[in-house]
């Protein structure tokens, strides 16, 4: 029994690291990234191309489990609307998972379309698997130095430190952020991302695909 209780206790001590490690590593990350990040237009510099993080068009709810919309992808969508039509993009890249349950890229462009942003204007990138492969094929695939990222505050933060690690200069547009209905195990996933994001940038992991470059402007979007 002292060996289980022993073995328990190892195993609660490194738990409460690992937790504690990725709660400060969020925190970190916020106060080396709330300067450049803004839900105001006005206070947004221009850019030439801005990028929407994506994440799935629709969410099962419980108990019904029915799918219905998913309100943080609508908002993103929303947010990079309004930046084009303000006149702060010239460009938009949708960058999401393009070969999972949803064809993320392909549903954002929709959406985008849908809400006056001219085809032509938006290109899609379908291997942004995760958060760090859409900055890393920013810069390695589009060329990019500079650049708006879209998401809601808790997932920008962690953008904006892949990003300026990679050497872009990056900037935050936080999209609304729907009525919380994350539990503790979804905020354990938020702050297990921002400490990965440090081993991530220690190990210089690359982008999981890497194509051919692609010049936004010149180019045709895909």
């Amino acid at each position: 029994m002292r060996i289980i209780a022993l073995a328990a206790a190892v195993a609660f001590g490194a738990a409460a690291i690992v937790v504690g490690a990725s709660w400060l590593a969020q925190r970190q990350q916020v106060a080396e990234t709330e300067a450049f990040m803004t839900g105001e237009i006005a206070r947004l510099p221009t850019f030439e191309v801005g990028m929407v993080l994506g994440t799935a068009p629709f969410v099962r709810r419980w108990p019904a489990r029915a799918l219905e919309p998913n309100p943080t992808f609508e908002a993103r969508l929303d947010a990079a609307a309004a930046l084009w039509r303000a006149g702060k993009v010239k460009f938009l890249i949708v960058s999401g998972n393009g070969a999972g349950r949803y064809d993320e890229p392909t549903a954002m462009r929709a959406g985008l379309i849908e809400r006056g942003v001219p085809a032509g204007a938006i290109y899609r990138d379908s291997a942004g698997f995760r958060t760090l492969d859409s900055i890393l094929r920013a810069r390695d695939v589009f060329g990019l130095r500079r650049l708006v990222i879209i998401s809601q505050d808790f997932h920008i933060a962690r953008a904006l430190f892949l990003a300026r690690a990679a050497g872009i200069q990056a900037w935050g547009f936080e999209a609304a952020t729907a009525p919380s209905t994350r539990d503790w195990r979804e905020e354990l996933v938020i702050m297990g991302s921002a400490l990965l994001a440090y081993v991530d940038v220690w190990r210089e992991r690359r982008a999981r695909e890497v194509g051919a470059p692609i010049t936004v402007g010149i180019d045709p979007p895909n």
